[in-house]
C-alpha cells in the first residue's frame, strides 16, 4: 500500500528546459515479504517561460536534500544552491537559491516524550559564505522512553566573502637597459588573481633601481666597428600590469683585426603599459 504522492519539486531551471521529481513511500509491505514493486519517484520535465536575458543570473545545482524535519509522518525539508553569476545588468538575482518542500516519513506511533519549544535558531558559524546553524529543546520526561531528536542544525547563506588580490613572485633582475653609463633595470610579477567583492587591493607589479655600466666609449664609436640604427621597440609584453619593451643594435661590420669583444650587438629595454589591470 502506498501513500498519496506529494507536490512536485520547484522545475531545476529558472529558464528554460528543466526536471522536476515528487516522491511518496511505501506505508504497508506485502504480506508475503516481497519488496514492493511500485515506484517511489516520479520525474518529468518542466519548462519556465522565462526567456534569458541580460537581468537572468547562473546558480549552481541544487544541493542535497536536508533530512526531513519528521521523523514520523508528514515533515519539511530543504536544499538550497548558490549564484555563480549575477546578472549582468546589476539586478538582483530573483531566481530562487532555497526551496522547501513536504517530505513523509513512516507514520507515526504514540511516544511518551514530554518535550521542551524549540530554541531560537543560533547565529550562523561563519561571517560570510555558507555556515551552519543549530536550535535545541530540552526532554522533560524518561529519555529512555523517548527517540526524538535534542538538536537539529541547518545551512546558512550569508554575502560571499571577500578575495584578496593575488600575485606571483617576483621575475628576475632584468639586465641594465644601458650598456654603457647609468640606466635601470626592473622586475615584474604577474596579477593572477584580481580582487573581489572589496577583497584587498594589487600591490605593485613592477620595480626598478639604478645601474651603472663601466664607460668605455660608444660602441658604435670603436675604431673598426659599424653599427646599423637601433631597431622599433618590440609590443610590450602585457597589456597592463606592467611589462617590458626591448630595442637592438646590431653590428653591421667589423673590421679585420678588431679586437674580440670591442665590437658586439647592443639591447636596451624599458618598461610599458604599467598602469592597473
Amino acid at each position: 500500500m502506498m501513500s498519496e504522492w506529494i507536490s512536485w519539486s520547484a522545475c531545476s531551471v529558472s529558464c528554460g528546459m528543466g526536471m522536476r521529481s515528487r516522491e511518496r513511500y511505501v506505508k504497508q509491505y506485502p504480506e508475503d515479504g516481497s519488496n514492493c514493486q511500485l515506484q517511489t519517484e516520479e520525474t518529468e520535465k518542466c519548462v519556465i517561460n522565462d526567456e534569458c536575458s541580460p537581468s537572468s543570473c547562473v546558480v549552481t545545482e541544487w544541493a542535497e536534500w536536508d533530512p526531513c524535519s519528521a521523523t514520523c509522518g508528514l515533515g519539511m525539508r530543504r536544499r538550497e544552491r548558490m549564484v555563480k553569476m549575477p546578472p549582468i545588468d546589476g539586478s538582483m538575482c530573483k531566481t530562487e537559491v532555497a526551496e522547501v518542500e513536504k517530505c513523509m516519513m513512516p507514520e507515526c506511533y504514540s511516544f511518551p516524550c514530554m518535550l521542551s519549544p524549540w530554541s531560537d535558531w543560533t547565529e550562523c558559524s561563519v561571517t560570510c559564505g555558507r555556515g551552519l546553524r543549530t536550535r535545541q529543546r530540552m526532554l522533560k520526561s524518561d529519555p529512555a522512553e523517548c527517540s526524538e531528536e535534542l538538536e537539529q542544525s541547518e545551512k546558512c547563506m550569508l554575502p560571499e566573502c571577500p578575495v584578496d588580490c593575488m600575485v606571483s613572485e617576483w621575475s628576475e633582475w632584468s639586465e641594465c637597459n644601458k650598456s654603457c653609463g647609468k640606466g635601470h633595470t626592473i622586475r615584474t610579477r604577474m596579477i593572477k588573481l584580481e580582487p573581489q567583492l572589496g577583497g584587498s587591493a594589487c600591490p605593485e607589479t613592477i620595480q626598478r633601481k639604478k645601474c651603472k655600466i663601466r664607460k668605455d666609449g660608444a660602441v658604435e664609436e670603436q675604431p673598426g666597428c659599424r653599427m646599423q640604427p637601433w631597431t622599433s621597440w618590440t609590443d610590450c609584453t602585457k597589456p597592463c600590469g606592467g611589462g617590458i619593451q626591448e630595442r637592438f643594435m646590431m653590428v653591421k661590420k667589423k673590421a679585420k683585426g678588431t679586437p674580440t669583444g670591442s665590437c658586439k650587438d647592443r639591447k636596451e629595454i624599458r618598461a610599458c603599459n604599467v598602469h592597473p589591470c
